[in-house]
């Protein structure tokens, strides 16, 4: 591929940057957010310092997570010439494939270092969480039976990018874990299931041909759409029952990104092939919104 094509992204550094996929890492910060929220909603203040490392973890996890799966996706012949996704620098042949997997190890060893001082802190569940998340990020797409190949990608990601997330964080800074926290997991996990079920939407054809049996091509486009209206419908149902259950009408402020929710679910409906990239980008939109939304009514 020229670099009349690829651009400033051809050069080394570009490729790293392009292969840790900032667009995506929203549903790694949207759950220490909501986290950190919940925390400061329960007790006046909390202690930064395990903010920044429940953060840093959580983000090296996902770009650890994003080149494992741009490395052993192309190994597998699940990315192509004819992706119609975001540039995968595998594919295009910006850097090897053993590179990236060594990256997105190196990626897991560096969470492990940011996991120290928050097991210090919280002790075994907090090993507990870091080992399974570690394993999971390799699990994804690698292993003798990865989670994405078979339908399983919106556990891992509801698990894993909410309630895991969501709950540790919380459970980190007051060493309490509620009903609040487990809801409020449920929600940041449907947003980040709502994100994979259009990825996996766009690439229904090519992952159907390479024999990843992703949920979209168990389901269906129809029930792959269907289930992005489903999860956006689950993320504030969740909300609004914490705020009725706690009687915390604050909280409700996050119903104020509702219309970035419906143009999602709207375009989703209409949209084909590339044209779902721009869904992706609302979705993340959706993501931040409704993370700093929840941060402020935690707050106020």
């Amino acid at each position: 591929m020229s670099e009349t094509v690829l651009g400033p992204r051809a050069s080394g550094f570009g490729s790293w940057v392009l292969a840790a996929r900032p667009k995506t890492l929203s549903a790694a910060v949207a759950p220490v957010l909501v986290g950190t929220g919940l925390a400061l909603r329960a007790q006046h203040g909390v202690p930064w310092l395990y903010v920044a490392c429940a953060l840093f973890g959580a983000l090296f996890i996902q770009i650890a997570t994003n080149l494992i799966n741009d490395a052993l996706d192309f190994k597998k012949g699940a990315d192509t010439a004819e992706r119609l996704g975001p540039l995968r620098v595998t594919q295009a042949g910006l850097l090897s494939a053993q590179a990236v997997l060594r990256g997105g190890y190196a990626c897991l060893v560096i969470a492990a270092l940011f996991g120290i001082p928050l097991i210090v802190r919280g002790g075994w569940p907090m090993l507990l969480i870091g080992v399974t998340s570690i394993l999971a990020a390799y699990a994804y797409t690698g292993g003798p039976w990865p989670l994405a190949y078979h339908g399983l990608g919106e556990l891992f990601v509801m698990v894993f990018f909410g309630l895991v997330a969501v709950g540790g964080t919380d459970y980190v800074l007051t060493l309490h874990y509620g009903l609040d926290a487990f809801l409020c997991g449920i929600a940041v996990g449907s947003l980040a299931v709502v994100i994979l079920a259009i990825n996996n939407l766009r690439d229904i054809e090519g992952d159907r041909a390479s024999g990843k049996k992703t949920l979209a091509v168990r389901i269906g486009e129809r029930g792959a759409r269907i289930e992005v209206g489903i999860f956006v419908v689950l993320a504030y149902a969740a909300v609004g029952l914490v705020a009725w259950l706690s009687r915390d009408w604050k909280l409700l402020l996050v119903f104020a990104s509702l219309l970035i929710a419906f143009l999602l679910v709207a375009r989703v409906d209409k949209s084909t092939g590339r044209e779902l990239n721009q869904c992706l980008a609302i979705a993340g939109v959706l993501q931040w919104a409704f993370s700093v939304l929840f941060v402020l009514g935690c707050l106020l």
